[in-house]
């Protein structure tokens, strides 16, 4: 049987609707409409996920969208029974698209007699028959070096830059901040991009969770502060940024964050904080809570995931993504001119 020259698109329970968004976005490079093959992802009565795919895979190039956001051990075990029923149902090659890859945090043992999570998910995902991974913003880069299978790893940096200059006049008043000294890099990377000054919040703990004091390193005095991140979850030390920088001087303070979480009270401290915006992906599916917020809001991942999907299934070039020439064009509907 001959080979599809278009790569096939399957997705699990995890994010559907970014799922239905990339396939849209790939239809427009294609020319011809690209839809996600029918299958049933669903659960027995004691939670065993079962997977049955309705469509012909023999010889195509499968792409599995499926982030491992919450509930994590859910959407892992739906990722790997996906893999499991695409090979032996003869698929060529199997990449599983993750926007969010979860147990990112457990890159490493704190203490003794813990596990990393993170290498044994990784191992996971390769003996499921996974030959690649295209992901988003990795907690620790060193986790591509946890696979033993080549991983691409997407910077949601370039697309923030994108909506910065989009959304701010006056990028001279803007002073980017890194929410802890391990987030320099991403930090920088940002403040490079659009040509802003950078400063930091240096991050005493007093034991796991708590945060014994904060406090500033740079001039923050008069500006508008843009804190990145690549992961907010309950908010609780984003918050407390952002209450430190007013306090300090700062004339507004916004996030920006790879990878909303959100979990517990999170939406409620957003609210009530200092905070006068915070901008996420949509790597995690939102719920209705999130979605209310009015201080919230979201930049779309799938122009960029769609072209990533095209480059690999072409054996071109995934790192041109992060050029700011070559995002620009993917990004014209949400961003003339950029």
């Amino acid at each position: 049987m001959s080979r599809s020259l278009q790569p096939k698109l399957i997705s699990g329970n995890a994010n559907q609707s970014l799922a239905k968004t990339i396939a849209r976005r790939m239809s427009l490079h294609s020319g011809g409409k690209v839809e996600l093959i029918k299958a049933r992802v669903e659960r027995f009565n004691d939670q065993e996920i079962f997977v049955e795919v309705y469509d012909n895979v023999r010889g195509e190039d499968m792409f599995i969208i499926q982030p491992t956001s919450n509930p994590a051990n859910d959407n892992l075990m739906e990722l790997l029974i996906m893999t499991d029923a695409l090979r032996r149902s003869s698929a060529a090659r199997i990449t599983a698209v993750i926007p969010y890859f979860g147990y990112a945090r457990q890159d490493r043992r704190t203490k003794a007699r813990t596990p990393i999570s993170a290498k044994l998910v990784a191992n996971l995902i390769a003996q499921a028959g996974v030959e690649r991974v295209l992901t988003m913003d990795l907690h620790a880069a060193q986790i591509q070096g946890f696979f033993d299978i080549p991983v691409d790893n997407l910077y949601a940096s370039p697309v923030f830059a994108l909506d910065v200059k989009h959304h701010f006049k006056d990028l001279n008043q803007i002073t980017v901040v890194s929410p802890d000294v391990g987030g320099v890099a991403r930090a920088r990377e940002l403040a490079e991009r659009i040509g802003a000054d950078l400063a930091i919040v240096d991050k005493r703990r007093s034991g796991p969770g708590e945060v014994e004091s904060l406090n500033v390193i740079g001039d923050i005095k008069g500006r508008i502060c843009v804190i990145i991140d690549d992961i907010v979850d309950t908010a609780g030390t984003l918050c407390k940024a952002a209450d430190l920088l007013i306090e300090k001087g700062a004339k507004e303070v916004h996030a920006y964050i790879s990878h909303g979480v959100l979990s517990g009270p999170a939406v409620e401290r957003i609210t009530a904080s200092s905070m006068k915006s915070l901008v996420v992906t949509d790597s995690i599916e939102s719920n209705g809570a999130v979605k209310k917020c009015k201080k919230i809001r979201f930049v779309p991942t799938a122009p960029m995931f769609a072209q990533a999907i095209v480059n690999i299934s072409n054996g071109t070039s995934v790192s041109s993504l992060f050029d700011d020439n070559t995002l620009g064009p993917l990004y014209e509907a949400y961003y003339p001119g950029a």
